[in-house]
């Protein structure tokens, strides 16, 4: 499994502009819909929100990995983007974070989209790949981490 399968380079945003937790997941989801058919961006940021009221997906290490299931989508859609000035997420270890991966899935993909979380995290605790993601200078430059991952 690669994460750069799952990822498309029309998905992946180098900085966010978004500056609350409630509005990177409005950004992430805004992105996500002019891309991809199946996705009501106020429909998906509530599931997002509901999903973060039960505990935040901001892991620690500058990383945040909002996810939740959608009605009407085919695919398990992922989403990644970065903001350098970072946001407070409420993560676990109480700092900004600067990487984020939203991942939305089918509500009958449950297997797979706990395969691609799990892949996500694990690529993202190596700390080659979070500098490396954090210090690409462009777009093109994500995409390759991205899908060299």
């Amino acid at each position: 499994m690669k994460l750069g399968d799952f990822v498309d380079s029309d998905l992946i945003f180098p900085e966010l502009s978004a500056r609350t937790k409630s509005s990177v997941l409005a950004e992430l989801v805004a992105g996500a819909a002019q891309h991809v058919q199946g996705i009501d961006p106020e429909h998906a940021k509530e599931v997002l929100l509901e999903r973060e009221s039960l505990g935040t997906t901001g892991i620690g290490d500058g990383i945040a990995i909002p996810h939740g299931k959608l009605e009407g989508l085919d695919d398990i859609v992922v989403v990644a983007a970065r903001s350098r000035e970072g946001v407070d997420f409420d993560a676990l270890d109480f700092k900004p974070c600067h990487i984020f991966f939203l991942v939305l899935a089918p509500e009958k993909v449950a297997g797979m989209h706990l395969r691609i979380l799990a892949h996500i995290s694990r690529t993202l605790k190596d700390e080659k790949f979070r500098t490396a993601f954090l210090e690409a200078g462009d777009k093109d430059e994500l995409v390759r981490l991205i899908k060299g991952a």
